[in-house]
């Protein structure tokens, strides 16, 4: 879908200034129509000066005039005689028909920008019957009203935006309009009961929120500025507002009218924040425990095998050693990082430097290198995942590479959006042609096929390494040999 920014740059000769005000008051105009409980659409000019639809938004406190999309839409004829007469400055009202039903009732704003009407904003709604509007449904229109004075004005939408908008309260959350005096005038139900909320239980109309004992400083900020105010605060001791403070600005002079005020009660969502907080904390606490237990287990059986003397016996302490050091290793990273989830790369590296520790020797050098970005993948993938690349590490090494023989070890990592690709490669021996995996019976390779196949619900397979696969590891193919070893991984779900 096209953006605003978009439809501007393709279909008008706006400049960059005056597309930034149309996006200014795009991004702020849901708020104008909530006020005035209707369909709200921006009309431009296109290259060859006919009117075009451009933006459309619906209110969240009425019902919808267009049940389809309008945005690229020709204006129609009967609302262009209103749009020409709204680029005078001055704001016009008229009609418009909808296949064939009613008319309905269109109020046409121009938008001016440094002196020039650049587009015009239209209120759409159905002819509302001959009844007494409710208090709230007044004030909301007077409002609406003077938004329309400050956006025929060049007044509105600000000069710049402050806070985050598309999170701040809207008209539906409560209303306190505040007159140029600082008196509250109007309290909407939803407003009341936030103040109820706080223990403000008298009528606020007529006194000032210093005198009810609720805070004032977005209010006093937002008129000094004569900017919006989007601020967060504590009232009392068990309840957090976030308010939006919105400056009425007098459309003839430097003076303000009022202050629009919108507040929204956030103190369950807070809760939840600070929970989660305390979650994630104790969460990556357990990890860093559950390492360090892993570490003594690690460090006991290495004095274990200091007491054997029988070589198979100290080789299968030496890699229980290497598995336990593997795990302890992704807890590790999951201690330091927020969330479920860790960076592999954080993982592979420490990896490395640990076979490099303890596979290698003087008479059998090789060099572990990593490639790529592996993205981040969730703790349940990166425990089996770390314990299968140590593996392989060790396979690499102990079958590829013999006494007086040292070689290249690349590890290489990509990823797209659900699913992880590893690929091993190595210059040692490579295996015999008709080696197959799935008859494999060392410990080592067992371990693989299973964690691979079924607790990641992956692939792999083992072959001898092309010169392609080399040179794309950026080894040396002129010995023509090696094993490349592919896997992939979904990173998704359990």
């Amino acid at each position: 879908m096209s953006t605003l920014s978009d439809v501007i740059r393709q279909n008008t000769d706006l400049d960059r200034d005056e597309a930034s005000h149309l996006i200014r008051l795009v991004s702020e105009w849901g708020m104008i129509a909530d006020l005035s409980f209707s369909d709200l659409l921006l009309h431009l000019r296109d290259g060859n000066g006919a009117w075009f639809i451009a933006a459309q938004v619906r209110a969240a406190t009425g019902q919808t005039v267009f049940d389809s999309d309008m945005v690229g839409v020709p204006t129609g004829a009967d609302v262009v005689a209103l749009l020409d007469d709204a680029t005078s400055g001055d704001v016009a009202d008229g009609t418009m028909s909808v296949d064939g039903d009613d008319p309905l009732e269109v109020l046409a704003i121009p938008v001016p920008h440094a002196g020039r009407v650049v587009a015009v904003l239209t209120r759409v709604r159905a002819p509302r019957p001959n009844r007494r509007p409710g208090e709230l449904e007044r004030v909301y229109t007077e409002v609406f009203t003077h938004f329309t004075s400050m956006i025929a004005a060049g007044k509105f939408p600000f000069a710049s935006r402050v806070g985050d908008s598309s999170s701040a309260p809207r008209i539906g959350d409560g209303v306190v309009t505040i007159d140029a005096e600082g008196m509250v005038r109007y309290v909407s139900p939803n407003a009341n009961s936030a103040l109820h909320r706080v223990g403000i239980m008298s009528n606020p109309v007529g006194t000032s929120l210093q005198e009810l004992g609720f805070n004032d400083e977005p209010v006093r900020h937002a008129v000094e500025r004569r900017l919006p105010v989007i601020e967060e605060f504590e009232q009392g001791r068990d309840v957090t507002l976030l308010c939006r403070c919105v400056p009425l600005l007098d459309p003839d002079d430097d003076g303000v009218r009022g202050v629009l005020m919108m507040m929204r009660d956030v103190t369950e969502l807070r809760r939840r924040d600070r929970l989660l907080l305390s979650k994630d904390a104790t969460i990556r606490e357990i990890h860093h425990r559950v390492k360090n237990n892993l570490q003594t287990i690690s460090s006991l059986l290495r004095l274990q095998a200091r007491r054997l003397t029988h070589p198979e016996a100290i080789s299968a302490v030496g890699e229980s050693v290497r598995r336990i050091r593997t795990i302890a290793l992704v807890h590790e990273a999951l201690s330091r990082e927020p969330g479920e989830d860790v960076t592999l790369l954080e993982i592979v590296r420490p990896l490395l430097r640990l076979a490099e520790e303890g596979l290698q020797s003087p008479d059998r050098p090789v060099r572990f290198t990593v490639e790529g970005d592996g993205g981040r993948v969730p703790a349940t993938i990166a425990t089996p995942l770390s314990v299968v690349l140590t593996e392989l590490l060790q396979n690499a090494v102990e079958h590829g590479f013999g006494d007086g023989i040292g070689g290249d070890v690349v590890v290489r990592l990509a990823h797209d959006s659900d699913r992880l690709h590893i690929t091993v490669v190595d210059d040692g021996r490579g295996v015999d042609p008709g080696f197959d995996l799935e008859s494999a019976e060392g410990l080592g390779l067992s371990i693989v096929r299973t964690l691979v196949t079924t607790e990641l619900a992956g692939t792999i397979s083992i072959a001898a390494a092309t010169a392609g696969d080399l040179v794309a590891a950026g080894l040396d193919s002129s010995g023509g040999r090696g094993t490349v070893i592919e896997m992939d991984v979904p990173t998704f779900g359990e």
